[in-house]
């Protein structure tokens, strides 16, 4: 689900079920269009993701990183993996 609030210059992705590598790449680029097309700021609200992966946890954490895409509604688990994945990153660089 998609909601463009054009007066704030936002667009909110609502992301549901579970988010595997597949899913969060499609999202990933779904994100980079929003932004390139509507210079929009994308806000992903996570509080309906059941399950995400620790290779959808790193593409999470790039866009926030990289993109300055929010993240909204993380439950405990998933915040901790994508805490993970941002503890992960800084170790690479």
């Amino acid at each position: 689900m998609q909601c463009d609030t054009p007066e704030r210059g936002s667009t909110i992705l609502r992301v549901e079920g579970s988010l595997y590598l597949a899913d969060a790449r499609v999202l990933e680029r779904l994100c980079r269009d929003i932004e390139k097309n509507s210079g929009h700021v994308i806000t992903l609200d996570l509080s309906d993701i059941s399950f995400i992966d620790s290779e959808s946890a790193g593409v999470l954490s790039r866009l926030r990183r990289e993109s300055g895409v929010r993240l909204e509604g993380l439950h405990l688990f998933v915040q901790k993996v994508i805490e993970l994945a941002d503890a992960a990153d800084c170790d690479d660089v």
